[in-house]
């Protein structure tokens, strides 16, 4: 187990909220907690995936974390029982407990024996990188938003290699704003992307550039602004668009805010209905990731702005099916901003 994390961090009480276990699968960044009772003995397992079944068949996050939870979770009583059991099915996490079930350690895994790469999808990336990322000036008066830094690479490369590591290496990218500063940094690449260029004439929002690729791409694809990084898994997502029969799968990330103040519901006459201490809200947030069907090109017109988000509701309104798909906010990490910035250069320079 990583020496930063303790068993605390793995384990939720019983009477804990969805909302308060996805914090802590977000603080272990190993996508899952196990549920004990009151003596500490492990009745359940809860992942990304049990919250995601639960929510998208009509759960709050303000239910028990219990009520979305596997009440038959994996245990080994033992080091050596966890590492087989861990190999052998590719599972994430194993608890490790004694006689009385109560759970006494974790084991993550060997990192000598996971995997360097995941399924190859071999599914097209298109990137929006056209936008000239107002938010993050003077910056980008010098450098376009997809050529800054993140550590050691540029944003833009650091997209890419995400979906190298799923198999996916067909890249077409937008651009416009100090589009040949983007284009020479990746000629002059050692790693030689396969990149196929879009030059927008005009700013056409964060999705009118995709009416350039209408004679291009004749496949389900995958659409990204270029300032977000997702470390999920892109094969269950991809699984779910297709097997759901979506035009259009959103990636939205779970995101709790803490109010720091004490709330107030009031009725008529301004009689107090209930109050709440500092209550924990929960949301889904656009990650500004997308799973798109080749045919949804054909409804944006050409060399009109627009932003995806109308594109998704002009496919609503003609009855297609647009869907989400929640990942973990942990999973998410967005620089469109300076402060955001600061904190995805620090994760990225600690993992």
């Amino acid at each position: 187990m990583n020496s930063s994390l303790s068993l605390e961090d793995f384990i939720a009480s019983e009477k804990a909220s969805l909302s308060e276990a996805m914090q802590m699968i977000d603080k272990n960044t190993h996508g899952i907690v196990f549920i004990s009772d009151e003596k500490g003995v492990l009745i359940a397992s809860l992942t990304d995936g049990d919250v995601r079944r639960y929510l998208l068949s009509g759960g709050a996050m303000n239910c028990r974390a219990i009520e979305a939870a596997n009440n038959a979770p994996k245990s080994a009583l033992s080091q050596k029982e966890a590492k087989k059991i861990f190999h052998k099915r590719d599972y994430v996490v194993i608890p490790i407990v004694d006689k009385k079930g109560r759970i006494v350690d974790i084991y993550t895994g060997d990192p000598k024996e996971q995997k360097l790469f995941r399924e190859s999808l071999n599914v097209p990336v298109v990137i929006n990188a056209g936008g000239k990322g107002s938010r993050l000036y003077p910056l980008t008066k010098v450098l376009p938003k997809p050529l800054i830094p993140v550590g050691d690479l540029p944003i833009l490369e650091l997209i890419m290699k995400s979906y190298l590591y799923n198999g996916c290496a067909d890249f077409h990218i937008i651009v416009n704003y100090k589009k040949d500063l983007i284009k020479t940094y990746f000629r002059e690449n050692e790693a030689h992307y396969n990149i196929r260029w879009y030059d927008e004439n005009e700013p056409l929002g964060t999705g009118g550039g995709l009416s350039l690729l209408k004679k291009e791409i004749h496949e389900t694809f995958f659409f990204a602004n270029c300032d977000v990084l997702l470390d999920s898994n892109y094969a269950e997502i991809l699984k779910f668009h297709k097997e759901h029969h979506n035009v259009i799968t959103m990636v939205c990330a779970y995101k709790n805010f803490n109010i720091p103040y004490g709330v107030v519901e009031i009725g008529k006459d301004g009689v107090i209905q209930e109050m709440k201490e500092k209550p924990l809200i929960s949301y889904l947030t656009n990650t500004g990731i997308y799973v798109v069907e080749p045919e949804v090109l054909d409804d944006i017109q050409d060399n009109i702005s627009i932003g995806f988000p109308d594109i998704i509701e002009y496919e609503r309104s003609k009855g297609r099916r647009t869907a989400v798909y929640p990942v973990r906010g942990n999973d998410w990490m967005d620089m469109g901003q300076f402060p955001e910035l600061e904190k995805m250069r620090v994760r990225l320079s600690s993992e």
